[in-house]
Protein backbone atom coordinates (compact mmCIF):
# COMPACT_ATOMS: atom_id res chain seq x y z
CA UNK A 1 0.00 0.00 0.00
CA UNK A 2 1.30 3.44 -0.88
CA UNK A 3 -0.02 5.15 2.27
CA UNK A 4 -0.44 4.02 5.85
CA UNK A 5 -3.99 2.89 6.63
CA UNK A 6 -6.30 4.79 8.96
CA UNK A 7 -7.75 2.83 11.87
CA UNK A 8 -11.11 4.13 13.09
CA UNK A 9 -12.63 2.74 16.28
CA UNK A 10 -16.40 2.93 16.70
CA UNK A 11 -17.81 2.07 20.13
CA UNK A 12 -21.16 2.51 21.84
CA UNK A 13 -23.85 0.45 23.48
CA UNK A 14 -25.77 -2.35 21.81
CA UNK A 15 -28.18 -0.91 19.24
CA UNK A 16 -26.62 2.55 19.39
CA UNK A 17 -26.02 2.84 15.65
CA UNK A 18 -22.38 1.79 15.29
CA UNK A 19 -23.08 -0.41 12.29
CA UNK A 20 -24.97 2.36 10.49
CA UNK A 21 -21.89 4.60 10.70
CA UNK A 22 -19.69 1.82 9.35
CA UNK A 23 -22.13 1.34 6.46
CA UNK A 24 -22.09 5.07 5.69
CA UNK A 25 -18.30 4.95 5.41
CA UNK A 26 -18.52 1.92 3.11
CA UNK A 27 -20.99 3.80 0.92
CA UNK A 28 -18.76 6.88 0.87
CA UNK A 29 -15.44 5.25 0.03
CA UNK A 30 -16.39 1.86 -1.40
CA UNK A 31 -15.50 -1.63 -0.28
CA UNK A 32 -12.14 -1.43 -2.03
CA UNK A 33 -11.10 1.40 0.27
CA UNK A 34 -12.87 0.54 3.56
CA UNK A 35 -13.04 -2.70 5.52
CA UNK A 36 -15.02 -3.29 8.71
CA UNK A 37 -13.62 -5.53 11.45
CA UNK A 38 -16.23 -6.45 14.05
CA UNK A 39 -15.47 -7.06 17.70
CA UNK A 40 -18.10 -9.83 17.74
CA UNK A 41 -15.81 -12.02 15.64
CA UNK A 42 -13.36 -12.19 18.53
CA UNK A 43 -15.48 -13.74 21.24
CA UNK A 44 -13.44 -16.40 23.01
CA UNK A 45 -14.12 -19.94 21.84
CA UNK A 46 -16.29 -21.70 24.46
CA UNK A 47 -16.49 -25.08 22.75
CA UNK A 48 -14.78 -26.72 25.75
CA UNK A 49 -17.79 -25.86 27.94
CA UNK A 50 -21.19 -27.52 27.98
CA UNK A 51 -23.88 -25.77 25.93
CA UNK A 52 -25.71 -24.81 29.11
CA UNK A 53 -22.59 -23.20 30.57
CA UNK A 54 -21.96 -21.34 27.34
CA UNK A 55 -25.44 -19.80 27.43
CA UNK A 56 -24.79 -18.61 30.99
CA UNK A 57 -21.61 -16.68 30.11
CA UNK A 58 -21.51 -12.90 30.34
CA UNK A 59 -20.83 -11.85 26.75
CA UNK A 60 -20.88 -8.15 27.56
CA UNK A 61 -17.88 -8.27 29.90
CA UNK A 62 -14.45 -7.31 28.48
CA UNK A 63 -13.10 -10.75 29.44
CA UNK A 64 -15.45 -12.35 26.90
CA UNK A 65 -13.25 -11.04 24.07
CA UNK A 66 -10.02 -12.67 22.91
CA UNK A 67 -8.23 -9.34 23.06
CA UNK A 68 -4.79 -10.81 22.31
CA UNK A 69 -5.93 -12.21 18.96
CA UNK A 70 -7.96 -9.08 18.22
CA UNK A 71 -4.97 -6.82 18.84
CA UNK A 72 -2.53 -9.07 17.00
CA UNK A 73 -4.64 -9.25 13.87
CA UNK A 74 -5.24 -5.50 13.75
CA UNK A 75 -1.50 -4.87 13.99
CA UNK A 76 -0.92 -7.31 11.12
CA UNK A 77 -3.57 -5.55 9.01
CA UNK A 78 -2.06 -2.14 9.71
CA UNK A 79 1.34 -3.45 8.65
CA UNK A 80 -0.11 -4.50 5.30
CA UNK A 81 -0.65 -8.21 5.88
CA UNK A 82 -3.84 -10.14 5.15
CA UNK A 83 -5.56 -11.77 8.12
CA UNK A 84 -8.02 -14.60 8.70
CA UNK A 85 -10.76 -13.32 11.00
CA UNK A 86 -12.63 -15.94 13.05
CA UNK A 87 -16.27 -16.62 12.21
CA UNK A 88 -18.26 -16.88 15.44
CA UNK A 89 -21.35 -19.08 15.70
CA UNK A 90 -23.78 -17.33 18.06
CA UNK A 91 -26.10 -20.32 18.20
CA UNK A 92 -23.43 -22.51 19.80
CA UNK A 93 -21.20 -19.76 21.28
CA UNK A 94 -18.14 -21.18 19.61
CA UNK A 95 -15.90 -20.47 16.65
CA UNK A 96 -16.78 -22.24 13.44
CA UNK A 97 -14.18 -23.91 11.25
CA UNK A 98 -14.49 -21.07 8.76
CA UNK A 99 -12.58 -17.79 8.70
CA UNK A 100 -13.01 -14.55 6.75
CA UNK A 101 -9.98 -13.35 4.84
CA UNK A 102 -9.41 -9.61 5.05
CA UNK A 103 -6.80 -7.86 2.92
CA UNK A 104 -5.17 -4.50 3.76
CA UNK A 105 -7.32 -1.40 3.09
CA UNK A 106 -6.78 2.35 3.29
CA UNK A 107 -9.47 2.70 5.97
CA UNK A 108 -9.95 0.06 8.66
CA UNK A 109 -13.09 0.43 10.78
CA UNK A 110 -13.13 -1.47 14.08
CA UNK A 111 -16.67 -1.69 15.44
CA UNK A 112 -17.98 -3.05 18.75
CA UNK A 113 -19.34 -2.10 22.15
CA UNK A 114 -15.96 -2.38 23.89
CA UNK A 115 -13.51 -1.22 21.22
CA UNK A 116 -12.61 1.93 23.21
CA UNK A 117 -12.32 0.02 26.49
CA UNK A 118 -9.04 -1.73 25.70
CA UNK A 119 -5.91 0.48 25.89
CA UNK A 120 -4.08 -1.77 23.41
CA UNK A 121 -6.74 -1.11 20.77
CA UNK A 122 -7.00 2.62 21.47
CA UNK A 123 -3.26 3.01 20.90
CA UNK A 124 -3.70 1.74 17.34
CA UNK A 125 -6.55 4.10 16.44
CA UNK A 126 -6.27 7.33 14.48
CA UNK A 127 -9.89 8.31 15.17
CA UNK A 128 -11.95 7.17 18.16
CA UNK A 129 -15.74 7.47 17.94
CA UNK A 130 -18.44 6.81 20.52
CA UNK A 131 -22.08 6.54 19.42
CA UNK A 132 -24.34 7.83 22.18
CA UNK A 133 -27.98 6.73 22.00
CA UNK A 134 -30.67 6.59 24.74
CA UNK A 135 -31.18 3.26 26.52
CA UNK A 136 -34.81 2.81 25.45
CA UNK A 137 -33.99 3.20 21.77
CA UNK A 138 -31.07 0.81 22.08
CA UNK A 139 -33.23 -1.82 23.77
CA UNK A 140 -35.86 -1.66 21.03
CA UNK A 141 -33.18 -2.08 18.38
CA UNK A 142 -31.61 -4.96 20.32
CA UNK A 143 -34.92 -6.80 20.53
CA UNK A 144 -35.59 -6.35 16.80
CA UNK A 145 -32.10 -7.55 15.85
CA UNK A 146 -32.02 -10.61 18.11
CA UNK A 147 -35.49 -11.74 17.06
CA UNK A 148 -34.65 -11.42 13.38
CA UNK A 149 -31.00 -12.51 13.25
CA UNK A 150 -30.43 -14.77 16.27
CA UNK A 151 -33.76 -16.56 16.69
CA UNK A 152 -34.32 -15.25 20.21
CA UNK A 153 -37.55 -14.62 22.12
CA UNK A 154 -38.55 -11.21 23.46
CA UNK A 155 -38.43 -12.48 27.05
CA UNK A 156 -34.91 -13.91 26.65
CA UNK A 157 -33.61 -10.67 25.11
CA UNK A 158 -35.09 -8.52 27.89
CA UNK A 159 -33.82 -10.90 30.58
CA UNK A 160 -30.29 -10.78 29.20
CA UNK A 161 -30.48 -7.01 28.77
CA UNK A 162 -31.39 -6.46 32.42
CA UNK A 163 -29.02 -9.11 33.78
CA UNK A 164 -25.82 -8.33 31.87
CA UNK A 165 -26.18 -5.93 28.93
CA UNK A 166 -27.29 -2.84 30.87
CA UNK A 167 -25.02 -3.36 33.92
CA UNK A 168 -21.98 -3.97 31.69
CA UNK A 169 -22.90 -0.94 29.59
CA UNK A 170 -22.92 1.23 32.70
CA UNK A 171 -19.69 -0.27 34.06
CA UNK A 172 -17.55 -0.59 30.93
CA UNK A 173 -19.12 0.81 27.75
CA UNK A 174 -20.44 4.18 28.90
CA UNK A 175 -17.18 5.22 30.63
CA UNK A 176 -15.22 4.50 27.45
CA UNK A 177 -16.82 7.47 25.69
CA UNK A 178 -14.40 9.73 27.55
CA UNK A 179 -11.62 8.27 25.40
CA UNK A 180 -13.46 9.26 22.20
CA UNK A 181 -12.34 12.02 19.86
CA UNK A 182 -15.89 12.35 18.54
CA UNK A 183 -19.21 11.55 20.24
CA UNK A 184 -22.05 11.01 17.76
CA UNK A 185 -25.69 10.95 18.90
CA UNK A 186 -27.96 8.52 17.02
CA UNK A 187 -25.32 6.94 14.77
CA UNK A 188 -25.47 7.14 10.99
CA UNK A 189 -28.60 9.30 11.03
CA UNK A 190 -26.49 12.23 12.25
CA UNK A 191 -25.55 13.78 8.90
CA UNK A 192 -23.48 16.62 10.36
CA UNK A 193 -21.30 14.21 12.32
CA UNK A 194 -20.83 11.97 9.26
CA UNK A 195 -19.77 14.99 7.20
CA UNK A 196 -17.23 15.99 9.86
CA UNK A 197 -15.90 12.44 9.99
CA UNK A 198 -15.56 12.36 6.21
CA UNK A 199 -13.60 15.62 6.26
CA UNK A 200 -11.24 14.27 8.93
CA UNK A 201 -10.63 11.04 7.01
CA UNK A 202 -9.94 12.92 3.78
CA UNK A 203 -7.46 15.18 5.58
CA UNK A 204 -5.52 12.21 6.92
CA UNK A 205 -5.58 10.38 3.60
CA UNK A 206 -4.29 13.44 1.73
Amino acid sequence: MSISPILIGIAGGTGSGKTSIAKKLLEEYGEGQVVVVEQDAYYSDLSSLSLENRHNQNFDHPDAIDIELFNQQLISLIKGHSIEIPVYDFSTHSRSNKTRKVDPHHVIVVEGILTLHYPSLRELMDIKIFVDTPNDIRLIRRISRDLEERDRTVNSVIKQYLKTVLPMHQQFVEPSKYFADIIIPEGGQNKVAIDLLRTKINTILS
